[in-house]
């Protein structure tokens, strides 16, 4: 950025507002052109993240203006369905995760299931739990 303080040209100066303009939060931008006609996920009212766009402001603009949303995929949200995978019950104390699939999964995981309650893996959210186990002497 430093090198263009001393430049004074108008493509320069486009480019510093361009800069600036792209710094600005996007919930700041999205007040015009709002889609009432957008809902979320199928399975999901609302956002679920706090920097999340809603549909409704997300898809709007030019590149939308002559989209027919219906003719579209129609994606569920994975936070949902990942929420009805099962848990994995596992033997020992560790569980390894590399999303299934081969080469559609993620690199391989360890996942520590030494305290209580289930443990969500960092890629996939796959949950897994140590399943009880019993002392005998």
């Amino acid at each position: 950025m430093n090198a263009l303080k001393c430049i004074k040209t108008p493509a320069v100066s486009a480019v510093r507002s361009l800069i600036a303009s792209r710094s600005l939060s996007s919930s700041a931008i999205v007040a015009n052109n709002i889609r009432d006609d957008l809902k979320q996920s199928a399975n999901r009212a609302t956002t679920w993240s706090e920097n999340q766009i809603e549909k409704k402001n997300a898809f709007k603009g030019p590149r939308f203006e002559n989209t027919d949303i219906d003719a579209q995929p129609q994606p569920k949200a994975a936070i949902e369905l990942i929420a009805e995978e099962p848990i994995r019950m596992v033997e020992g104390r560790r569980a390894r995760c590399d999303g299934g699939g081969g080469a559609l999964g993620h690199p391989a995981v360890w996942i520590n299931l030494d305290r209580p309650g289930d443990h969500a893996c960092g890629y996939c959210g796959i949950r897994f739990e140590q399943k009880p186990h019993h002392h005998h002497h």
